[in-house]
């Protein structure tokens, strides 16, 4: 239970694959209409607020409902005519949108109405929930905290309020405050971390417990975005043969050794890798070139396969890798910068199948590759040749 509220604490959500997803299924621009019509909604409020009594008054009061209905406008406006924000754009929105709604309950003299406006916050939340991570969700929980403590104070105290709703009532006061904190700060983390896990079963292999292809896409973008500044590799891997196991052992037998390829992966993999089955028998390792060599990488993860214990027949692997250096040279194929490491790996794999599988080919690279092949016909015995690799890409 520690180790998965963990991993949801330290998980980051994708904010661009998230939003790609949701256009692959034409699903933007219908949310942008709904998501826009909040700000008319936080218009009418404000202006009915203004016009009743137990409203804003003064002054400061009608330059607060102003601004606030100005903000709600351009919300709306913003959402309905351009483009699906930035993540960071993104973020100050339910920055200010959080600064608007306890300004404008702080300012209404009944302080009633202000403890009951303080439940929009969870509007705000609702958006973070899906579109952002728990930290983010951790920080508007905290301000909606801050507001709903601040609200509730002014509630019983009673302050400049024209009518006595709730002055000195201590009891109504701790209401609102637990009222506030079972529907924002108890039902958005409940919801936020149940569609983490519906989100995480989605993206993994059910029988590996690898990522699946979707969820390694998800990953991507922290390895080849616009602000990367180490080199990263793509080491793709095919298990030599595997339909002949399947045909001889039977399809759990398969599913074991599948299994246990994925193991092994975890454990010679690099730290921080992020480990995939994109495929059938084809598993992806992607990560940071932080003082390993590439070749070393891939030897080591081809190595992990080729031993793996208590198996009636040798397990190997056909391993093609890739690499990206953003200080040095761009990749100039045509397309997203993943897609072309990706290409690149498994033009590198297949060519290790044509050297009769158990290699590794490094994409891009002139020189003599260490790699070893089991004969088909004693799977026993094991010899050692060697493969030019030409250069590609």
């Amino acid at each position: 239970m520690r180790s998965t509220f963990q991993a949801w604490w330290e998980d980051r959500v994708d904010y661009r694959w998230l939003v790609e997803t949701l256009a692959s299924h034409s699903a933007l621009r219908p949310l942008k209409l709904m998501i826009g019509s909040g700000g008319i909604g936080m218009v009418l409020i404000t202006m009915l607020t203004l016009a009743s009594e137990a409203g804003q008054k003064g002054f400061a009061g009608h330059l607060q409902a102003v601004a606030v209905s100005v903000l709600a406008a351009a919300w709306t406006l913003r959402w309905w005519l351009l483009p699906w924000p930035s993540e960071v754009e993104s973020l100050v929105w339910v920055a200010v949108v959080d600064i608007g709604i306890t300004i404008n309950n702080v300012m209404v003299h009944d302080r009633l109405l202000g403890a009951e406006g303080v439940v929009l916050l969870v509007t705000t939340g609702g958006y973070v929930t899906i579109f952002h991570g728990p930290r983010v969700l951790a920080i508007h929980l905290g301000w909606s905290l801050l507001s709903i403590v601040l609200v509730a104070t002014m509630l019983v105290i009673g302050g400049p309020a024209r009518t006595g709703h709730g002055a000195g009532d201590l009891a109504l006061g701790v209401g609102v405050v637990v009222c506030n904190l079972v529907v924002t700060c108890v039902v958005l983390p409940i919801v936020q971390f149940c569609h983490w896990l519906l989100r995480l079963d989605a993206l993994s292999d059910p029988l590996t417990k690898l990522l699946n292809r979707r969820g390694l896409d998800s990953h991507l973008a922290r390895y080849v975005g616009r602000h990367v500044d180490d080199g990263v590799y793509v080491v793709t891997l095919d298990l030599d043969r595997f339909k002949s196991v399947n045909d001889t052992f039977g399809h759990p037998f398969g599913d074991e050794v599948l299994v246990r390829t994925a193991a092994c992966l975890r454990a010679a993999a690099p730290q921080c890798a992020t480990i995939a089955r994109t495929g059938g028998e084809e598993f992806a390792v992607v990560g940071y070139l932080r003082n390993e060599d590439i070749g070393d990488v891939a030897e080591r993860l081809r190595g992990a396969v080729e031993t793996m214990p208590d198996l009636p027949i040798a397990i190997t692997a056909s391993v093609g890798a890739a690499t990206w250096e953003p200080a040095g040279t761009e990749i100039r194929h045509v397309g997203p910068r993943h897609k072309t490491l990706f290409h690149r790996a498994d033009t590198a794999m297949y060519q290790a199948k044509q050297l009769g599988g158990n290699a590794v080919v490094i994409a891009g690279v002139e020189d003599q590759v260490h790699a070893t092949s089991v004969q088909s016909a004693n799977p026993v015995v094991r010899q050692r040749n060697y493969g030019s690799v030409a250069k590609m890409g």
